[in-house]
């Protein structure tokens, strides 16, 4: 017996990863046990949040016309359709970037006492920031990091592409500390073009995370998540990119190559599972996260959290699901009802 019924699933963002996260989003809604879930569509974007399209169990998707979507009441997260006033039981989160990846939309959630699939706002908030999930593992002895520098919005760019020189090798990655599918992000191969790079990532956010490029024998990702077992790690993928690192046409337009399993050493598939798995406790993460590594020769590098990864038919983690013999129904059955 499900401990819910009524299951919004909220999409959309406020960053520049909205469509993502509608695709997203949608495959999620339809992917939710259709038997066991009524399941609510809010798309959300600056504020404006309404009720796209629902599913009753049993029962047809019905889509609302554009100038016809009930408006979600934000004192309580209701909706009301044909003089009915919805109280959802539980949310899935599928918002990337701001304000389902920042805490915010877990905080406000949180406060209403209403359960969702995301980890806490507080762990939310330290896991979508690179450079704060970085400080947090740096002192562990089970992953390294790459050696970085910071930089907040309003401070000298030139002074600090000076520091950036004498302290990091190249080839670097400029980044924005929050965000996500490669906005904002530069390779660098010469420092000259350290100043622009940084104003670029400031267009995503405040602060800028430059990182030493490593040197990679295996890009892998793994993705964690509590379910009927407890906490357990999907098989690894390895990516292996024709742009060379995973950008935003990597990631998107089919420039990459995603081998699930990894085709790696049995040995180095089970590290990335248990660093992973360690990551998520060490973290305090709940319901579903993915990890990024390099594996280099000298150890494993941790590189990012994602808090809510994608979820089309062609993301990364649906295909570990399917690697790992279960449906994404299933899949999504447990998520729901562990987080």
């Amino acid at each position: 017996m499900s401990k819910y019924q009524k299951i919004a699933v909220i999409y959309g963002s406020d960053s520049s990863e909205w469509e993502v996260a509608c695709r997203s989003g949608e495959f999620t809604a339809s992917r939710i046990d259709e038997f066991q879930y009524d399941v609510y569509e809010i798309f959300a974007r600056f504020g404006v949040w309404r009720l796209v399209a629902m599913r009753k169990a049993n029962s047809m998707r019905m889509a609302f016309p554009e100038g016809a979507q009930p408006d979600v009441d934000k004192t309580d997260f209701s909706v009301r359709v044909l003089g009915e006033k919805i109280n959802f039981d539980f949310v899935y989160i599928m918002q990337h970037g701001a304000p389902g990846e920042t805490g915010l939309l877990q905080g406000y959630f949180e406060i209403l006492g209403i359960p969702h699939s995301s980890c806490s706002a507080f762990v939310t908030t330290v896991a979508f920031d690179k450079y704060s999930c970085k400080s947090y593992l740096r002192a562990v002895d089970f992953v390294k990091t790459a050696p970085d520098a910071f930089i907040r919005r309003g401070d000298d760019i030139e002074a600090f592409a000076k520091k950036v020189k004498e302290t990091l090798k190249l080839p670097l990655f400029v980044k924005p500390t929050s965000g996500g599918s490669s906005f904002g992000i530069t390779k660098l191969t010469s420092y000259d073009g350290l100043p622009e790079a940084v104003r670029f990532a400031f267009t995503e956010g405040d602060t800028v995370i430059v990182e030493q490029g490593i040197a990679c024998e295996h890009e892998l990702t793994c993705a964690v998540y509590t379910g009927d077992e407890g906490v357990r790690a999907l098989p690894v993928i390895e990516i292996i990119s024709q742009t060379g690192w995973f950008d935003y046409d990597a990631k998107y337009n089919g420039l990459s190559q995603e081998v699930c399993p990894a085709q790696i050493p049995s040995s180095l598939s089970l590290k990335i599972q248990e660093i992973s798995c360690r990551i998520y406790r060490h973290l305090g993460c709940k319901g579903l996260v993915r990890m990024d590594y390099i594996a280099a020769p000298d150890g494993i590098y941790f590189l990012e959290v994602n808090v809510i990864p994608g979820m089309t038919n062609a993301s990364l983690v649906p295909k570990m699901v399917r690697a790992s013999g279960m449906s994404i129904t299933d899949f999504l059955t447990q998520i729901i009802e562990h987080s």
